[in-house]
């Protein structure tokens, strides 16, 4: 069943989008009216509130000007490309976002949104059917959304193969951007790696 359509409607209807607990709690209602129960060990499809966390935590919506809009910032490592704006958005409508773009609080909101729940596809599907709790699924996400690189990724390897104690160890090897080794990403995949961990 496709549930896009029904969330669509909602988030119409409301006038806002969902916070991932509201999220939650609709796919447990859709389940439960269909008659299918959640398998344990099966690979979530979302991300959960520890994930959101952790992404915002690392992404913040810091280039706030006085006018409260939003200003798209430099990459930390180049300097310039790739532009991001709001909660790590590279990309807005298609086009990459560029160093005079700038948007509202609730696009930014919006566009993570969007982003986020793609993201986790992407996860999802490059996890397939390997068993996989909620912690490591939103450490996995969060290093996607950050990397892009989910499904090349030793990582996603080792963790498919059950080996989740050599998958934990790989976080520490993303941590350059440009060539160096960045404070800010050592620091994010420590978290992913300790959010992972709490899921084995």
């Amino acid at each position: 069943m496709l549930r896009k359509p029904i969330f669509d409607a909602v988030r119409e209807l409301l006038g806002r989008g969902f916070t991932q607990d509201e999220v939650s709690f609709i796919d447990r209602a859709i389940n439960e009216a269909l008659g299918q129960k959640d398998e344990p060990n099966a690979c979530p499809s979302r991300i959960g509130t520890e994930g959101v966390t952790l992404i915002k935590e690392f992404e913040g919506c810091a280039t706030r000007r006085p006018d409260g809009m939003i200003q798209a910032y430099p990459d930390p490592g180049t300097g310039g490309d790739p532009w991001t704006i709001g909660w790590g958005a590279t990309h807005i409508e298609g086009r990459q976002i560029c160093r005079d773009d700038c948007i509202s609080q609730a696009q930014a909101d919006l566009l993570f949104e969007e982003h986020i729940e793609s993201y986790a596809k992407e996860v999802a599907k490059a996890l397939g059917d390997a068993p996989t709790s909620q912690a490591q699924f939103d450490a996995l996400v969060s290093f996607h959304y950050n990397t892009g690189a989910i499904a090349k990724a030793t990582l996603t390897k080792k963790h498919c193969a059950g080996d989740y104690e050599g998958a934990a160890r790989e976080f520490a090897r993303w941590t350059r951007a440009a060539g160096r080794v960045m404070n800010g990403l050592v620091r994010r995949r420590d978290a992913e790696c300790a959010l992972y961990k709490r899921g084995c």
